[in-house]
């Protein structure tokens, strides 16, 4: 009887330590997967940061204007002559014109020249500028009637600052084989009050600007 009690009580553990193996495996089974779950989403989520980057790093645009990229070997050059002969002082033009802004403030259109450089002031109550065109060999009387028409425009605005208008009237227009020339200069000869000695001085800058650029083309 004994033995027979002892191997029910044995049976009766056997299956109680069975259903705790069993309730342990499910429970670990769960925490194994809600683990693997957690992982793969970290994974994703630090991976994401990255692909974002990827996509959104900026590309940068090909071609762009002059002005945006710097101005040529020989519109630099033909540039540095003008400051050389009018003077570091002289020469107030700070602010590059890109191709849109050369259409639309002087109507040189693209198809219009080779190369060019266009430099005015930022400060608006100054009209200091230059602009040299190489013009294509078909277009060069095109350009100078664009910017003659430009000067002409400017001599009959009205509301030119007073100080201004010597300086516009002083202003020029020359034709050098295929280029095309603009010299709006003077600097600080508007500080004279006598309008007659502000359009000498400011002829005279733009005469030596021209004669600058001439001699450096070799003319």
């Amino acid at each position: 009887m004994k033995k027979i009690t002892l191997l029910l009580c044995m049976g009766a553990l056997a299956l109680t330590l069975a259903g705790c193996g069993d309730d342990k495996d499910e429970s670990s089974g769960g925490s194994s997967t809600a683990e693997s779950s957690t992982a793969e989403e970290s994974s994703a989520e630090s991976s994401s940061p990255a692909e974002d980057e990827s996509t959104s790093e900026s590309v940068p645009e090909e071609g762009g204007s002059d002005a945006a990229q710097g101005w040529s070997e020989e519109m630099e050059g033909l540039k540095a002559a003008v400051i050389e002969a009018v003077g570091q002082d002289g020469y107030w033009p700070d602010m590059a014109m890109d191709a849109e802004m050369a259409e639309t403030f002087y109507g040189l259109k693209a198809d219009m020249y080779e190369d060019y450089l266009a430099e005015r002031p930022m400060i608006s109550n100054n009209v200091d500028e230059l602009i040299i065109v190489r013009a294509r060999e078909d277009k060069v009387d095109e350009v100078e009637a664009a910017l003659n028409a430009y000067r002409e425009a400017n001599v009959n605005d009205t509301m030119q600052y007073p100080m201004n208008l010597g300086k516009v009237q002083a202003s020029q227009v020359e034709k050098s084989g295929q280029y095309v020339i603009f010299v709006q200069l003077g600097g600080y000869a508007i500080d004279s009050e006598n309008e007659e000695e502000v359009i000498r001085l400011c002829q005279e800058a733009n005469q030596k600007a021209v004669e600058a650029i001439k001699n450096k083309l070799g003319e």
